[in-house]
């Protein structure tokens, strides 16, 4: 997550002005999967602990289209398309350039997962509902200023900023009728997903933002709106968000922030670990499942030079972007190894060119966003020529 000079600034003199922390009633680490949200069974899952709840969900999409399908056309080959989007904050407008102009082209799939993580978060339910919302990414990423999305508050307990304007605006645009829409096509057996990370447990959590808004009542509504706010609440920044959990019947809280503290991309393969043995064992041909991932990294992957002044500021910054390039790179890496599993997946890549130098003068700056989106749209307009390996690796 890119972080501006000003917000650098502020971040040091928080280290040595805060106030008085509250008190947590935190999960103990030996319950941490059992908990659960109130009222809400079974909607996400812990990265890297295989779930049983996703594993099931995937099976019954199999069994099901078993069913409504004639056996021999079940048993032809199957191809799946499947959208990432990454964290990225104010360069998640490169995202939403792309994916509008890649409508545009008449050439966008309609697909069938979607994964959403920071700023992916808030593209994500716009892309799994389809071209129809383009303007609204347009808007979300043109318009809004640094004072529209985040407000400095005295005394930093734990952020200097308050999120309530970026709070407003998730409400604004994801509204009930977005949710019943998502809800729809959950129904129909698409899948949406966003990742928030739980810091007690260091973990990513994948949640079934289709399945939350499947229950369809304001509760459900403002849970939807809760997980996207803690996906892009920038740690420090941005105050992280709590959610009451149950575990039996004691209650805790659980502490998240952006999800791009520990994936910048995801998809769910370590949360579906065992399936393959899974699909066997009900008597499914998983080998005849093409997929086609695409992957839209609202950022760099290729290192750009740039002369660090000898100041904290300075270092710090340069510091925090060369961290999350290199967390980046690396989680395209895994994703491109879970295509190439078996040689059923076929890898697609989109991301910022090195050769676009930011101007950008604050966190969100309306100018710089309106550029990164012309940029993402023009490149799709005129057919995006996706990477089909990450960089360093020749895909023969």
């Amino acid at each position: 997550m890119r972080v501006n000079k000003r917000i650098f600034s502020v971040i040091i003199a928080a280290v040595f002005v805060s106030g008085c922390a509250s008190v947590r009633h935190a999960v103990p680490e030996d319950r941490m999967v059992e908990a659960q949200i109130f009222g809400m069974r079974d909607i996400r899952a812990f990265s890297g602990i295989p779930s049983d709840i996703f594993k099931k969900d995937f099976l019954a999409l199999l069994e099901r289209e078993k069913k409504a399908n004639s056996l021999a056309s079940f048993m032809n080959t199957r191809t799946y398309s499947m959208l990432a989007i990454s964290g990225g904050a104010a360069n998640g407008a490169y995202g939403a350039g792309l994916l509008s102009g890649w409508s545009i082209s008449e050439t966008r799939p309609n697909f069938q997962t979607v994964t959403g993580i920071s700023t992916g978060a808030i593209i994500a339910p716009f892309a799994f509902l389809g071209s129809r919302y383009d303007d609204v990414l347009k808007e979300f990423y043109t318009k809004y200023s640094t004072d529209d999305i985040m407000r400095l508050r005295f005394p930093f307990v734990n952020s200097f900023a308050s999120t309530r304007p970026l709070e407003r605006i998730i409400e604004r645009y994801c509204d009930a009728k977005v949710l019943e829409e998502i809800a729809i096509e959950y129904r129909k057996g698409r899948r949406l997903y966003v990742g928030t990370t739980n810091l007690d447990a260091q973990r990513l959590v994948i949640w079934d933002m289709g399945k939350i808004a499947s229950v369809g009542d304001e509760k459900a509504l403002r849970l939807f709106h809760k997980v996207i706010l803690a996906s892009a609440s920038v740690p420090v920044a941005f105050p992280p968000v709590y959610f009451n959990v149950q575990v039996a019947d004691m209650e805790y809280d659980e502490m998240h922030v952006d999800g791009g503290i520990t994936r910048q991309v995801f998809f769910l393969y370590d949360v579906l670990q065992g399936f393959d043995k899974a699909v066997r064992e009900n008597g499914l041909d998983l080998n005849r499942n093409k997929y086609q991932i695409y992957v839209i990294r609202n950022g760099y992957v290729e290192p750009r030079y740039k002369e660090v002044p000898d100041k904290i500021i300075s270092i710090a910054e340069r510091t925090m972007d060369t961290m999350t390039n290199a967390q980046g790179v690396g989680d395209l890496y895994q994703m491109y190894v879970f295509t190439k599993n078996g040689k059923r997946g076929d890898f697609n890549l989109a991301y910022i060119p090195a050769s676009y130098i930011s101007q950008a003068k604050e966190f969100f700056d309306p100018v710089e966003m309106k550029k990164l989106y012309e940029l993402g749209f023009n490149e799709a307009v005129n057919g995006y020529a996706w990477k089909k390996s990450p960089p360093g690796i020749s895909d023969n």
